[in-house]
């Protein structure tokens, strides 16, 4: 019997051909990464009510797993369509709880403990969410660039790395990409 791959790059592999079972272990290698992220993301959208860490990361893994097709031929791209799923679903949950409160509905919700998080509502998001993906229509690296950078955590060395290039080109892609965005939510067409 073949062993099951352990290796990030061989899983990843496994995973680009279709192996539930290899997405499952990318999950797993890669959880304290993607639950850093989504304690970043969570943050970020940290109100009364906002969808917990845990919930968060779970719900990520059923999108990932469920999802047929997904192409992840290296890390930064898993980690980055992470992120994507992560930013649609704070997007989701902010509507959700927009909605509810619109209709008078109930709704049960944990308190935050862990403090210090940056709020931002759902018009924000949106905002930030349309902006990235016109970004991905025009320079799909860029966008790239910016979920790995912006909701993943990672430095520009570690993207440089990732990628194969300098990270001084990373830096300058970031300064495009940053131009892009900033034009782009200020209602400006960008080039």
């Amino acid at each position: 019997m073949e062993e099951p791959p352990t290796s990030i790059a061989a899983l990843l592999t496994a995973a680009d051909t279709g192996d539930g079972a290899a997405k499952d272990r990318l999950f797993t290698a890669l959880y304290s990464e993607l639950h850093a992220m989504a304690r970043r993301e969570a943050a970020r959208a940290g109100s009364p009510g906002a969808l917990g860490v845990t919930t968060l990361l779970h719900e990520t893994y059923l999108h990932i797993a469920g999802r047929e097709g997904a192409h992840f031929p290296d890390r930064a791209r898993f980690m980055g369509y992470a992120a994507r799923v992560m930013r649609g679903l704070v997007i989701d949950h902010a509507r959700m709880r927009r909605a509810a409160k619109r209709g008078g509905q109930f709704e049960i919700t944990t308190l935050d403990t862990e403090g210090g998080a940056q709020l931002v509502d759902e018009r924000e998001l949106r905002d930030i969410a349309e902006a990235l993906d016109a970004l991905a229509e025009r320079h799909s690296s860029l966008a790239d660039l910016v979920d790995l950078k912006f909701f993943c955590g990672f430095t520009f060395d570690e993207i440089a790395t990732m990628r194969g290039v300098s990270e001084r080109t990373i830096r300058r892609q970031w300064e495009m990409a940053r131009t892009y965005l900033h034009r782009h939510m200020r209602g400006q067409t960008p080039a």
